[in-house]
Order: C-alpha cells, then sequence, then structure tokens
C-alpha cells in the first residue's frame, strides 16, 4: 500500500504531467516538420536541383531476387534489396535542422520573457585618478594608490 501511494505522489506531480504533455507535443511537432520536409522542402528542392529527387538517393549493396537496377528506392524495397538510403538520411537531416532552428527561437523568445529588468540606479560606480590614472571608487577622498586627495 505505501508503494501505491508513493506511486501516486510521483505520477501526479507537476514535473511529469509537463514531461508527458512536451512528449505527446513533440511527438506531434515531429509529424509535422516531417510533413513540411517530405511535402514542401523535398520538392522544392528537387525543382533546384533539376528535379532530382532525394528520396531516390541511394545505393544498392545486394540486389533482391529479381536482381538488376531500380529506378526508384520503393522498387528497390519492394524486390527485397539491400540500400543504403542517403536520400533519407538527407531529409532527416533537413528535419533536424528545422526543428533545431524553430526550437531556438522557441527558446530564445522564452528566455526574453524570463530576463529580468536590468536596474540602472547607480550606473558609474567608479573614476578614475586624475594623478595616476588608477581606478577608484566615485565615493574615496583620497586615491589608495597614489594617495592624492581628491575632490568630490
Amino acid at each position: 500500500m505505501r508503494m501505491v501511494n508513493e506511486f501516486k505522489e510521483f505520477a501526479i506531480k507537476g514535473n511529469v504531467v509537463d514531461m508527458g504533455i512536451g512528449v505527446v507535443v513533440g511527438a506531434a511537432f515531429t509529424s509535422i516538420v516531417n510533413s513540411l520536409v517530405k511535402d514542401i522542402f523535398t520538392p522544392l528542392l528537387s525543382l533546384l536541383t533539376t528535379r532530382i529527387n532525394f528520396t531516390d538517393w541511394f545505393i544498392t549493396l545486394k540486389a533482391g531476387e529479381k536482381g538488376g537496377h531500380y529506378a526508384s528506392l520503393s522498387q528497390a524495397q519492394a524486390d527485397n534489396a539491400i540500400t543504403l538510403n542517403i536520400g533519407t538520411f538527407i531529409n532527416s537531416i533537413i528535419s533536424f535542422l528545422i526543428v533545431a532552428v524553430v526550437m531556438f527561437f522557441v527558446i530564445r523568445s522564452v528566455n526574453r520573457l524570463r530576463r529580468p529588468e536590468e536596474v540602472t540606479a547607480d550606473p558609474v560606480k567608479t573614476k578614475e585618478c586624475p594623478h595616476c590614472f588608477s581606478t577608484i571608487s566615485t565615493r574615496a577622498t583620497r586615491c589608495p594608490c597614489c594617495t592624492s586627495m581628491l575632490e568630490r
């Protein structure tokens, strides 16, 4: 019974609930970013790079049952060929970069909201000694370095 109560206390804590919400939102955000890369950026990049489809960038390591050359990754996978999927990796890199940039701007915005107001009560707390040019307090009446008397 004690263990059940401890688990309830752990599960109901705010951090666990916040973390669960973060995981769910993160999963939804991942599907949006994947769609953005696959459905928007990849076709635009393909158009700019003479219609090259990144998804079909692959190297066949071992031909499948039918053997031969494959025009697309889906044909190679249908034939159970072993492939290095370079284009899929490029799409993953693009997805990562998009997520990183978006998260940078989100965190930057949150940090700006959290930043405390700067206090500017006494901006100048030091001055320069006119005799020895050392830095001293504005309240000093005698320089601690050269012991000269100072005017206020």
